[in-house]
């Protein structure tokens, strides 16, 4: 667990003007942004800087503490997500440029109709996404989501909703991913009541805002698969692939090695014991993508018979496409820090306090708020457990745990211009802002919403 898990409330940062003027100053930023993007067409980095820049100014922030919250957020994110976006860029390029990609998705569609095929990438992504974060997930699957919508004549969004939803469920709402651990940490939940509880929420959740959410939204959205990550056509003919086996063993190498380390940490309480500390280096995000990378340059880029050259041009070109996606990833996770500084999480977790409701729904929408205000999932997270923690004395330990979840579910809702995510799935995806919001935005809006409305309805029972 790391520092940021013991957060308290009374460390968030105060707010820096009057609530009326700080509302009015995060809507300006957001509405500037989307404008610019929108209406003028300039580029998202850009927007994103003079968004931040416009918060600060309606806010009366000084300007100097706007740019260094700027610089704060934009340095964190491209060294905690910039690093796994390129590493992931390359094993993307390396397992579509072998076949690999091909072996995995023949496998999927030669066992599924194309009505099931939504299902099948519900399954696969909430699988993959179990240990890991949403953007180290995305841009493992994102070769894969591009084949299958090729493959199987079905629209991108179609495919990639049903992925992407199993991904977020699994960021929100199941342990032993590391956003219910740190709920669960602050509130003194019971892991496995959590898990149990968790896995029972998130199901119905996944099915409602996946596959049948997927298919609505393609309507809306009738885009056709980037070509990012295309395959060389020069190799496209070449009669060795990596076998199937193979390849799921290179795609979830990274998996189970961040798999390892949560349930190392969960299980072994020593922190001196050798077999956690092996895994608390190998399951950081970055060896396991590194690890990831190296081991596919043998098991992918040998085993299809690709040259030493090829797959070193292979995994050269798998930077390129994701250079200007790592800047406005980093841009929004400036965005976001400029409002996590400014206090708006802080002012409006006070204003919810009040709020004479249930604990569930009060910690749900105090994860909303939060989220909606600051664009981070963890600061919701870790704001609104902290926020709860006196009013969960006396709940039983199955109450304590719907709680964690109500957080986790509150915590994804409405993804927008200021969540790095937002900006992630626009450029992979290639769509426009609006694309983005009616079909990702209202996809982790209806997931947060069903995972209110199960644990609302198990706490009936419980």
């Amino acid at each position: 667990m790391t520092s940021a898990t013991v957060l308290l409330a009374s460390d968030q940062p105060q707010p820096v003007a009057p609530g009326w003027q700080l509302i009015v100053a995060v809507l300006a930023g957001i509405a500037v942004i989307v404008a610019l993007i929108t209406i003028v067409k300039l580029n998202p980095f850009l927007s994103l800087i003079l968004g931040s820049v416009t918060v600060g100014a309606v806010a009366a922030e000084n300007l100097g503490k706007v740019l260094d919250s700027f610089g704060k957020g934009f340095g964190e994110t491209a060294t905690s997500v910039g690093i796994l976006i390129a590493l992931g860029g390359m094993f993307a390029k390396l397992l579509a440029d072998s076949g690999g990609a091909d072996e995995i998705v023949d496998t999927i569609v030669g066992h599924a109709s194309p009505r099931a095929l939504p299902w099948a990438m519900a399954l696969v992504g909430a699988i993959i996404g179990l240990p890991m974060f949403f953007e180290i997930g995305l841009v493992l699957l994102v070769p894969v989501i591009y084949l299958v919508s090729r493959r199987s004549h079905l629209p991108l969004i179609a495919v990639g909703i049903p992925a992407l939803a199993g991904l977020s469920a699994m960021h929100g709402l199941v342990p032993p991913h590391p956003g219910p651990l740190t709920a669960i940490g602050l509130l003194k939940a019971d892991l496995g009541v959590t898990l149990a509880l968790g896995v029972a929420v998130a199901v119905p959740t996944v099915v409602i805002a996946g596959p049948l959410f997927g298919k609505l939204a393609a309507r809306w959205v009738p885009v056709a698969a980037p070509s990012t990550f295309s395959t060389d056509e020069s190799r496209t003919d070449r009669e060795r692939r990596p076998s199937f086996g193979i390849t799921l063993f290179s795609i979830l190498l990274p998996v189970a090695l961040m798999l390892g380390k949560a349930l190392a940490d969960i299980f072994i309480k020593q922190e001196n014991n050798p077999v956690r500390q092996v895994f608390d280096v190998l399951g950081r995000p970055l060896v396991a993508l590194l690890l990831a990378v190296l081991v596919g340059i043998v098991t992918l880029g040998r085993g299809a018979r690709m040259t030493r050259d090829q797959v070193m041009k292979t995994v050269e070109s798998g930077l390129p496409p994701v250079a200007g996606i790592i800047l406005i990833v980093a841009a929004g996770g400036g965005f976001k820090q400029v409002l996590v500084d400014s206090g708006i999480g802080t002012l409006l977790a006070d204003w919810a306090r009040h709020v004479h409701i249930s604990v569930i729904l009060l910690a749900w929408l105090l994860a909303v708020f939060i989220r909606v205000a600051t664009g981070s999932a963890t600061v919701a997270t870790i704001t609104a457990s902290s926020l709860v923690l006196g009013l969960i004395e006396g709940m039983s330990t199955g109450q304590v745990a719907l709680v964690v979840l109500a957080v986790g579910a509150g915590s994804l809702f409405f993804s927008h211009v200021n969540d790095a995510g937002f900006w992630l799935v626009k450029e992979f995806f290639g769509l426009t802002v609006g694309q983005t919001i009616v079909s990702w935005s209202l996809m982790e809006t209806v997931l947060s919403v069903c995972g209110l409305v199960f644990v609302l309805l198990l706490g009936l029972v419980i």
